[in-house]
């Protein structure tokens, strides 16, 4: 018998398109975190977030084709991300992980990578 990945359980790519949607959605009207994006335009990010996730959760691997290994404290270390970042950047994702209305156990699972994603990101004090 097949086990399902979390990315399969979870609705497969189009959740994962979603919830970087919703996301970025927030992002762009957020006057902390909006700066730490500098493309114009937020498709590139909300893009490159979608395939992480995808990837991440047991989905296709074009994020490493494209872009190689993650990286994710590298690739964020040019921003200065502190608590309040942290913080708006975890109140856009709560929302975002609501709007998808998976089963309990998949958000709290989801939820508790995210929060270690988010705690795992801060370079900055305060």
């Amino acid at each position: 018998m097949q086990t399902q990945t979390f990315f399969e359980q979870a609705g497969g790519e189009e959740t994962f398109r979603k919830l970087a949607k919703r996301f970025y959605e927030g992002v762009a009207g957020d006057e902390l975190l909006r700066p730490m994006y500098p493309e114009e335009d937020l498709g590139p990010a909300e893009e490159r977030l979608a395939l992480f996730l995808m990837q991440y959760w047991g989905g296709p691997r074009t994020y490493s084709d494209q872009r190689g290994h993650p990286r994710l404290r590298m690739r964020h270390a040019p921003f200065q991300v502190d608590r309040a970042a942290h913080d708006a950047w975890l109140r856009h994702m709560r929302d975002a992980v609501d709007s998808l209305e998976l089963p309990q156990e998949l958000t709290e699972q989801l939820w508790s990578y995210l929060v270690y994603a988010a705690n795992s990101m801060v370079n900055t004090p305060g």
